[in-house]
Formats: structure tokens, sequence, C-alpha cells
């Protein structure tokens, strides 16, 4: 009941504060959407649900961490990749990608957060499959493809299940555009020159180019202290305040191999602190807050993730077990039974490799070959919690409703 209560009263301020932002006319294009959509429930507690995906078969499940049910959804046979903006699935293949509501999301209004759930249903298609980009806020969506052009989606298209077409940004991108802070953040370059951060508003126009340049842009993430960009020499993290937009680096401190550098982030949404392989048998942990890198030496890394301060990182590793590790120390501080039988196959790249998830209890490993999902309390040292048998494979795995 005090959850519930809580709930409540913040729901009650939440919507003082979105009146006070509001115009006779409906909210005002500053105020920070309150995340309601017609059907759906308000919970006090995150509404957690895996998305699940064998390529091979096209089988698809969703299953809900709430009730431990699981959902079957429409076949997507193909799919080479599955990614989520918190809510919907993104099923990418070679001729295009599939949307699925999962019907789990959160809200963030930076002092606390709201949760919703409403019904699984299919969203439409999106032209560009495989190296397809697709970043969200409550806003916009916005699809750049692999030869730099993007386009933006209404989010309440997705929302209502109707893909209509989106609005093309003039020019092409070195990276992915994503939307931040009422603007869209992303890459440009000429010719061989580093890429040179630009931010746009949301129909293109050129709003602020932040002095900072990015050389071999690879991997990005949005944090509440900006919008993190990986780069050669370490990351660029690009800020609003009041209407301005600042890049700051955030070097490695030393010369990095390209095969060590950081090239994909993995983090609990919302935390602050990040995570990547650093080569096959290390992990970058990059705490934004601090401006700081650390470099974890582990044993060969097929999947790292963390909760972020106070909490261990968590890596599973060539032998089919989880490792704890200590971020501040590099200190390896417990470590599971072997949980995956066929890891190798896996972190060989025959297979898609298995992925932890992280959210603000719990995190969650899929084991393809097993047929089941691992539910890990990282807080009781790396205790698992549950076990989810499926009937099919779940080679790929996204969480939605953080």
């Amino acid at each position: 009941m005090p959850a519930l209560l809580s709930a409540v009263l913040l729901t009650a301020g939440c919507a003082g504060q979105d009146d006070a932002k509001s115009s006779p006319k409906g909210p005002s294009s500053s105020a920070t959407p309150h995340g309601y959509v017609e059907g759906a429930g308000e919970a006090a507690e995150q509404q957690s649900r895996l998305l699940l995906s064998d390529p091979g078969t096209g089988d698809t499940r969703v299953l809900d961490l709430i009730t431990g049910k699981i959902h079957d959804t429409a076949r997507k046979a193909g799919t080479t990749e599955l990614t989520t903006d918190g809510r919907f699935g993104y099923f990418h293949g070679a001729d295009g990608t599939h949307v699925l509501d999962s019907g789990a999301w959160m809200v963030d209004h930076g002092d606390h957060v709201h949760y919703y759930s409403a019904k699984i249903q299919e969203a439409g298609e999106l032209p560009g499959g495989t190296g397809t980009s697709i970043r969200s806020d409550a806003g916009v969506t916005v699809v750049t493809a692999t030869d730099g052009k993007a386009g933006v989606h209404p989010r309440a298209d997705l929302e209502k299940g109707a893909l209509g077409a989106p609005d093309q940004l003039p020019g092409t991108y070195a990276g992915p555009v994503v939307p931040y802070a009422e603007h869209l953040v992303t890459l440009t370059r000429d010719g061989d020159a580093p890429a040179e951060v630009v931010v746009l508003d949301r129909s293109g126009k050129h709003v602020a180019t932040p002095e900072a340049a990015c050389e071999n842009p690879k991997g990005d993430a949005v944090t509440r202290r900006g919008v993190v960009l990986g780069c050669a020499d370490g990351a660029l993290l690009v800020h609003e305040d009041d209407g301005t937009f600042t890049a700051e680096k955030i070097p490695y401190g030393a010369d990095v191999p390209k095969t060590e550098r950081a090239a994909e982030f993995r983090h609990r949404p919302g935390s602050t602190t990040l995570t990547a392989p650093a080569g096959q048998d290390a992990v970058w942990v990059l705490d934004v807050t601090g401006r700081a890198w650390t470099r974890v030496e582990t044993g060969p890394v097929v999947a790292a993730n963390t909760a972020g301060e106070g909490s261990p990182l968590v890596v599973l590793e060539d032998d089919g077990a989880l490792h704890g590790y200590d971020m501040s120390t590099g200190r390896e501080t417990t470590v599971t039974e072997r949980l995956l039988k066929d890891v190798p196959e896996a972190a060989t790249g025959e297979a898609a490799a298995p992925v932890i998830e992280v959210d603000r209890s719990r995190a969650y490993l899929n084991d393809p070959a097993g047929k089941r999902v691992y539910e890990i309390d990282y807080n009781d040292d790396l205790r698992v919690a549950r076990t989810f048998d499926l009937d099919m494979r779940p080679s790929l795995m996204a969480e939605t409703g953080r």
C-alpha cells in the first residue's frame, strides 16, 4: 500500500507540473510527455518484459517478468539483430525492421518515474534492415540508414501502430541520429576529416556545433548526464544546459588499439555507468559522472553489464559462468556455477552471443542452447533467482519496461 500511495502522490505532483507547462490548447512543445496512452495502466513498480527471438525458426516470445507468463507473437524469420528503446522491440532483418510494441514502458521525470503496461501488439514495418540504427525518446523515433540518411517518426504513430512516411532529415550523417533534450544529436563528416558533433532541431535545422571532433566514431548511449559517443581516443559527452549544448572529451588517457576500443555500450537505463568489451579479456567501465575510464581485467568476455555505482560488473566469460567484479578495484568478487554449456560457439561469432540485461534489481542472461533465461540477483553474489524454461531458442533478447 505505501508504494501504491507513493505512486499516486507522484502522479498527482507530476500532473500539476505538466499542467503548469500546458497552454489552454494542450501541452506545450517543451513539456515532458507524461507517458500515458489510452488503454494503459500505471503501476507502482517496473513492468519489465523480455523480448525473445530465434532467427533460425522465426519464433518470437514476450516474457512478462511480473507474472512469468510467456506470450506468443507473430513469427519473424531472418532477424539479424534485436534492439529496443525501452518499449518497442526492433527486429532487424535483411529487408526491413519489424516493430513490436511490448506494452511495457517507463517515463523518467528525473526525480521520479512512471511505469505503464498495456497489451502487446504489432506496430508495423520500418524500412532499412541490418545495420539500420533506431533511436527514440518520448517524442520521436529516428531511423538512420547505413547510407547516413535519416527519417523522423512521431512517437505517437508507433503508439497507435500506424507507421506512416517519416519526415526526412536533410543531408547524411556519420553516425546514428540520437534524440536528446528535444533536439537531435549526431555526427557529420567532411571527406576524410574526423567527424564533428552537430545539434539539430526536430525538423533537421542546424542549431549548434559544439567544438568537438570524433575520429572513428562507434557506439552511443543516452544517460542522465547527456549523450555519450564512442571515439578512437575515448568518448565525447554532449550535454545540454538551459538550451546550450556543449561537448566534453573523456579520453582513455593512453593510446588504445582499435581492437580494444569501446565500440558498443551497455548499461542500465538511467545509469551513468557504461560498459563495453575492451578486447577479448577485459571490460571498459565508463563513469560518465566522474569522467573516467576503468579497464577491468577479466577472463575471455562474452557479455558484460552493470547496474551502476555500488553494483558489481557482471561478466559472462567463456567458461559459461557469470563473474562479478568490483569496478573500483578490478577484483573478482564472485563466480557462479557454469550456467551456459556451449558458450564457445556463441563467442566465436557463429551465432548471436548471449547478452546480459540489467534493471533496478535483477539481471537477465539468455541461454539459447538450453532454451532458458536466467534471472540473476546481482546484489546477492549473482544468485540465480528464477529460471524461465522456454519452447524456443532465445538467441536474441532485449528488455523493455525500464
